[in-house]
C-alpha cells in the first residue's frame, strides 16, 4: 500500500532537509520496514544469544545488544520471548535508553515509560542494583509496562501512574538519571504505522510542543545536581526537538548538552545551536526516525533540593511462615541478600530493595518484587518471582528445549506430563533452555499449570 504523506509534512521535511537530501528521504518510504529486538543483558549476553538462537539476526550497528530479525522468525511466539530474553523494538527507538549512561546503583526515572521498551533496558542495565521508577500517566498503559518489566525479571523497580506534576512535588532533585521519551507527533513512525498520519493532521507539532515543554521542566526539577537526562522523540519537527531544548535552557540555564553526534556514522547532528544532539533519518540508517539529546545538570541548581521522605505503613521484616518455608531454599541460594525489606500487605508478600521512593501518596501499581500471595495459610508464588530467578536458584526445576511441544502447551495454560521427574512432588520451576518461564505444581509426573493466566500464549 502506497503511503500518502500529508502535504504540510512533506513541505516541512523539504525545508528541513533541503533539495539535495529530500529525494533520498522520500525514497526511504519505499523500502521494507526493518524489525528489531533488544537482548535482555540481565539474563544473557548479546553474543551468547546470537550464538544460541536459530533466528536470522544482523547486528544493529549503534546498539550493542540490538539485532534486526526477519518476519519468518515469528519471535513474538517463541518461548524465549516469554522467558524475557528480548524485547521487540523499532531499531531507532533503542537509541535513547542506550545513550543514558546508567551505572549500577543509580536511582533512575523513566517519566513516560509505557509500554516499556526503554524502561526494560534501563532496568536491565542496573543489574539488580539501584532502583528504577517507571511512570506512565495512563493506568492501562502502565499495566502493560509492569508486565514487561516483570517479564524481564526486574525486581528493583516501582511502576506508578501519575501526572508528572505530582511527581515533582514528591521527588525534587531525587534521581541520578532521567529519561523523557516525550509524547510527540510521531513523524518518525509514519513508515511503520501509516495511520499515524491521520493523528498528525489532528494533533501536529504545535499541539505536542506545549506538552513537551512542561515535561522537560518537570524532569529537570527531579534530577539531582550533576545528574543526566535524555530527552527524545520519534519525530522530525524542530519545534518538538530543538525547540524543547531551547525552552529548557532558557528556563533552567544550569543545564548543558553533552555531545552525542560522533557515536555512530549514520547519526545526523541536531540543528544549530544544538549540534550535540542527534537526529536519526531513515535515508541514513536502517531505522525509522528519532531525536535524542543528552543533558547534564550543573552542580549548583536552582530548585530546592531535599527529597521528601514518607513513612510506609506496611509490615516490614515479617515473612509469613508459609512463605518462609517456600522461600528458604531461594534465600539459601543467595537471592534477596541485598539491603532490602520484606513487606506483607493485603495477603501479598513483596521484596523492596532499600530505596527512598515508595511513597503512599502516589498511585503505585507495584513497588518492588511481588513474591507471592498467602491463601488460607498456603503460599502461592508469583509469576514475577519466577521471572526474577535463575534456574540454579530453585530446588526443583524442569528445563525443556524451546522445540519441545510441552513448552507451548505450558505457555497456553495446559497441564503437562513430566515422566522424567519420577515420583517427585511439590512446586517446580519450568524453564526453557535453562531460562525460567513460570511455576507449576508437580505430582508424580504430572505438572499442574500455574502460569499466569494473563500472560498465556494465545
Amino acid at each position: 500500500m502506497k503511503l500518502n504523506l500529508p502535504d504540510k509534512f512533506q513541505q516541512s521535511m523539504h525545508e528541513l532537509l533541503g533539495a539535495e537530501m529530500y529525494p533520498a528521504f522520500l525514497a526511504s518510504y519505499e523500502r521494507p520496514v526493518r524489525a528489531g529486538l533488544r537482548v535482555n543483558t540481565a539474563k544473557i549476553s548479546p553474543e551468547a544469544f546470537k550464538a544460541a538462537s536459530f533466528f536470522h539476526l544482523d547486528a544493529i550497528p549503534w546498539i550493542r545488544n540490538g539485532f534486526y530479525y526477519e518476519d519468518e522468525d515469528m519471535i513474538s511466539k517463541h518461548p524465549w520471548y516469554y522467558a524475557g530474553l528480548y524485547y521487540m523494538q523499532e531499531p531507532s527507538a533503542m537509541t535513547p535508553a542506550s545513550i543514558l549512561p546508567v551505572k549500577e546503583g543509580d536511582l533512575v526515572l523513566d517519566l513516560c515509560a509505557a509500554p516499556g521498551g526503554k524502561a526494560t533496558e534501563l532496568g536491565a542495565r542496573l543489574n539488580g542494583t539501584g532502583f528504577l521508577l517507571a511512570n506512565d500517566i495512563s493506568s492501562s498503559r502502565a499495566r502493560a509496562l509492569l508486565r514487561n518489566l516483570e517479564r524481564f525479571g526486574i525486581g528493583n523497580m516501582a511502576v506508578c501512574s501519575e501526572d508528572p506534576e505530582r511527581l515533582v512535588q514528591v521527588f525534587p532533585e531525587t534521581f541520578d538519571k532521567i529519561l523523557v521519551d516525550a509524547p510527540c507527533s510521531g513523524e518518525g513512525m509514519f513508515h511503520k504505522e501509516p495511520q499515524m498520519t491521520q493523528y498528525w493532521e489532528e494533533h501536529g507539532p504545535e499541539y505536542y510542543s506545549e506538552i513537551q515543554k512542561k515535561l522537560i521542566l518537570q524532569a529537570a526539577d527531579m534530577l539531582k545536581p550533576g545528574g543526566m537526562l535524555v530527552y527524545s522523540t520519534c519525530t522530525f519537527a524542530p519545534l518538538e526537538n530543538e525547540g524543547t531544548l531551547s525552552w529548557l535552557l532558557e528556563n533552567r540555564p544550569e543545564f548543558h548538552l553533552v555531545k552525542l553526534s560522533e557515536r555512530y556514522a549514520g547519526f545526523s547532528a541536531g540543528l544549530s545551536p544544538f549540534e550535540d544532539a542527534v537526529r536519526i533519518f531513515p535515508q541514513n540508517m536502517d531505522g525509522e526516525g528519532h531525536f535524542a539529546a543528552l543533558l547534564q545538570k550543573g552542580e549548583d541548581s536552582l530548585t530546592s533540593g531535599g527529597q521528601q521522605k514518607t513513612k510506609d505503613s506496611g509490615k516490614k521484616n515479617k515473612i509469613p511462615s508459609a512463605a518462609e518455608e517456600f522461600l528458604q531454599p531461594i534465600l539459601s541460594a543467595g537471592c534477596f541478600s541485598g539491603d532490602g525489606d520484606w513487606m506483607f500487605r493485603d495477603e501479598k508478600l513483596y521484596y523492596i530493595p532499600s530505596q527512598p521512593i515508595t511513597s503512599k501518596k502516589l498511585r503505585f501499581l507495584r513497588t518492588g518484587l511481588l513474591a507471592g500471595e498467602c491463601k488460607k495459610n498456603r503460599f502461592e508464588p508469583s509469576q514475577a518471582l519466577a521471572m526474577a530467578l535463575r534456574q540454579a536458584e530453585f530446588p526443583l526445576t524442569l528445563s525443556l528445549p524451546a522445540s519441545d511441544g510441552r513448552i507451548v502447551r505450558y505457555l497456553k495454560g495446559e497441564t503437562i506430563d513430566a515422566p522424567e521427574m519420577g515420583a517427585k512432588k511439590g512446586w517446580i520451576l519450568i524453564c526453557t533452555d535453562g531460562y525460567p518461564l513460570g511455576f507449576g505444581k508437580l505430582d508424580r509426573g504430572r505438572i499442574k499449570n500455574k502460569y499466569n493466566a494473563g500472560w498465556r500464549m494465545l
